[in-house]
């Protein structure tokens, strides 16, 4: 297990990827643990943290319990796409724990709105639950944030929050698991039910989205970039059963852009690059080649590649000739239910 030595001001370089990003400087451990206290709200009584009943199974037992995005994620320090992942717009009540190990993390009653597309938090549910340690992954001084028994990659944490703390706990979805509130005594959680006695907010916390990852200052580029990344692409049931095979691909959901049938695909670049992608794509829509297909593109480097990939001389240009490319937001698309 890492831990982070205490450290007090830390230098960010910019990176141009989209994401969340430290402000000025890091907090140090010193700082997360000053400043999130026990994790409990005031006068709210705080379970006692013991790591020993969280035990982590090993990891070929964690590939096959685990979802590819939630292995990728909590165990390889992926990071996952925002917007469009399990909690960011989450605000039942109820508590978050550890995908891996059961182990309690956050509370919804620490959740907040903070306008980057990943769940937020001020705080852990208590101490000695999350640990930190520095990470310069990205060419940067960050604050990484692992669970206290598991290990698990969580996310980062930034001195940018709002009120009690100051805190923002940027926090993949992909390495937590929702507990709701009128399950906690059923799955074992019944001692933080206290938590939530009186009147539980039916409605989230007010937002906080003044942070240099939703709002990244003039001239600057936001960092903690998401390491996967994301494809909208025309096609039904075969076309999402036909990308699920493909080495590199974590998921593919069914669902509609603009009332027509489109698959998302979660996929990582280190393992198909998207140019390759949309090709593979393009083989498994081959069989009604007279029929339009769409590219739905959502940055300038995925349209950059998407024209030059549609307008390739060769031969599989027939096959390109259908191809259109369209621009929608990935929160254009809406996954048809089970």
């Amino acid at each position: 297990m890492r831990y982070l030595d205490a450290y007090a001001t830390l230098v960010v370089m910019s990176l141009s990827a989209p994401g969340c990003r430290v402000s000025s400087a890091a907090p140090a451990e010193s700082q997360v643990t000053a400043n999130a206290a026990s994790g409990a709200r005031d006068g709210s009584p705080a379970p006692a943290a013991s790591a020993s009943q969280y035990v982590k199974p090993a990891r070929d037992e964690l590939r096959r319990k685990l979802t590819p995005i939630q292995f990728e994620v909590s165990q390889n320090d992926a990071t996952e796409p925002p917007f469009h992942n399990e909690f960011w717009d989450n605000h039942a009540p109820g508590i978050y724990v550890d995908v891996a190990t059961g182990e309690p993390l956050f509370s919804s009653l620490d959740k907040f709105e903070s306008g980057t597309g990943w769940p937020s938090f001020t705080r852990p549910i208590e101490d000695g639950r999350v640990v930190s340690h520095s990470d310069m992954s990205l060419g940067m001084m960050r604050t990484e944030v692992r669970s206290g028994a598991g290990d698990s990659h969580l996310g980062h944490v930034f001195d940018d929050g709002p009120p009690p703390t100051r805190l923002r706990y940027c926090i993949n979805s992909a390495s937590l698991r929702f507990v709701p509130l009128d399950r906690l005594a059923a799955e074992g959680y019944g001692a933080y039910r206290a938590r939530f006695a009186g009147p539980v907010p039916e409605s989230p916390a007010p937002a906080s989205t003044v942070n240099a990852c939703a709002t990244p200052p003039p001239g600057e580029q936001p960092g903690c970039a998401a390491t996967l990344d994301t494809a909208l692409l025309a096609g039904g049931r075969k076309t999402r059963d036909a990308l699920s095979s493909l080495p590199g691909v974590l998921e593919v959901v069914w669902g509609t852009v603009a009332h027509s049938e489109a698959v998302r695909v979660v996929f990582d670049p280190k393992q198909i690059a998207y140019g390759e992608l949309i090709e593979k794509w393009a083989r498994t829509e081959a069989a009604d080649a007279s029929a339009t297909r769409v590219v739905y593109v959502a940055t300038d480097d995925q349209r950059r590649i998407a024209e030059d990939w549609a307008t390739r001389t060769g031969p599989s240009a027939a096959r390109r000739a259908h191809i259109v490319v369209h621009t929608a937001n990935v929160t254009a698309f809406t996954p048809t239910p089970p």
